[in-house]
């Protein structure tokens, strides 16, 4: 026969209704979390609201940041890789401006003098550095973002989302430019000199075989950042607040919008951005195509190299040579990655991240 503590304790696991019908003991419900220690009922916890849908950890784990890294990796490398042909005659405004005086001009120039295939000098470099760079830039910018809005909490992560954006594209882009730097001074060597070389891996291993590693492909890493990270902040930044102001004057959302709405919502605010960072990181993009042409700036350090070009350059050539044709590639070229971007996430079946105020 069972004693009452036998019976109280068979009762509090395992309760019944009429009809034989088992309903969860409170030891059950204590595990699940639906009792505080006193046995009082406590609320589920709850996610930001800027975080869709609730379960963060679930949306936003390694594999979101892969696909992240993927996407910008494939967007990166297939834009910068179809604008060849203009980088071509934008870099050689850059470094010889008497004869490339304009980009149609620096068009048939080219054509006329080298054929077609000219303009498609250094896509190897290009395609393949910017594949590796778009991976580190758009991957670490999802995890730095995604990071300081998790630490700061919804309200202070909405009220310094720009903070946010400037921060972690800058960080994002100094670890992805390490590894772009190398393919970018290949392509500017293969540009300024058609002849140096018959692919990419034949440039790199005469270049390092000249120079050595650091001098060949390092000697325009202060530029490239100079150029990078500033391009990388306003492109971020700009194209984060351009995107809010047009899902506004639409009345409407990211989660709102359809998935080809948002890809014009990105495509629209791309191009705002690029223009803006092309504009910011022109005086950088002009050093750098003149430092890793051989024999620039003489044969000193890398710095009294930068210093020595700069001077005989003149800061309003710097601002202004062959930023038109900049200005129409990266406009183009960074609304193509945002909407490329989120076509590739959404087709991975990832949700992109988006700061959303907490108060609606």
């Amino acid at each position: 026969m069972m004693d009452h503590r036998s019976l109280a304790s068979s009762a509090i696991a395992t309760p019944r209704m009429a009809g034989g019908i088992r309903m969860p003991g409170a030891n059950s419900l204590r595990a699940s979390g639906a009792f505080g220690p006193v046995g009082t009922a406590i609320a589920a916890p709850r996610m930001p609201s800027f975080m869709v849908p609730s379960a963060a950890e679930a949306k936003y784990d390694l594999t979101y940041y892969l696909k992240g890294a993927l996407a910008g990796g494939i967007c990166c490398g297939l834009t910068h890789g179809a604008l060849t042909p203009v980088d071509v005659v934008k870099t050689r405004m850059q470094l010889n401006p008497a004869e490339y005086t304009g980009m149609i001009q620096g068009f048939k120039k080219t054509v006329a003098e080298e054929g077609s295939g000219a303009l498609l000098t250094g896509l190897a470099p290009t395609a393949f550095g910017y594949f590796i760079q778009g991976w580190f830039k758009f991957g670490g910018v999802e995890f730095f973002k995604i990071q300081a809005a998790t630490a700061l909490g919804p309200q202070a992560a909405w009220d310094q989302r720009s903070n946010i954006y400037l921060a972690s594209a800058a960080g994002a882009e100094f670890i992805a430019d390490i590894f772009l730097c190398p393919l970018e001074a290949t392509r500017i060597r293969l540009v300024s000199d058609p002849s140096y070389a018959s692919s990419m891996p034949g440039a790199m291993s005469k270049m390092v075989s000249e120079d050595g590693v650091v001098k060949a492909f390092y000697s325009g890493f202060g530029p490239i950042l100079f150029k990078q990270v500033p391009y990388t902040m306003a492109k971020f930044a700009v194209q984060g607040a351009a995107a809010e102001k047009i899902y506004g004057s639409l009345g409407s959302s990211p989660k709102e919008m359809s998935a080809s709405g948002n890809v014009g919502v990105s495509l629209g605010s791309g191009v705002i951005a690029g223009v803006a960072a092309a504009i910011i990181s022109h005086p950088a993009d002009t050093l750098l195509s003149k430092v890793n042409k051989a024999g620039a700036g003489g044969t000193g350090s890398i710095f009294s190299r930068l210093v020595n070009i700069a001077t005989e350059t003149g800061f309003v050539k710097l601002c202004t040579q062959g930023l038109g044709a900049r200005c129409i590639m990266i406009g183009t070229l960074t609304a193509g990655q945002f909407g490329i971007f989120d076509t590739v996430m959404g087709a991975l079946g990832a949700s992109k991240f988006h700061f959303h105020d907490p108060s609606h």
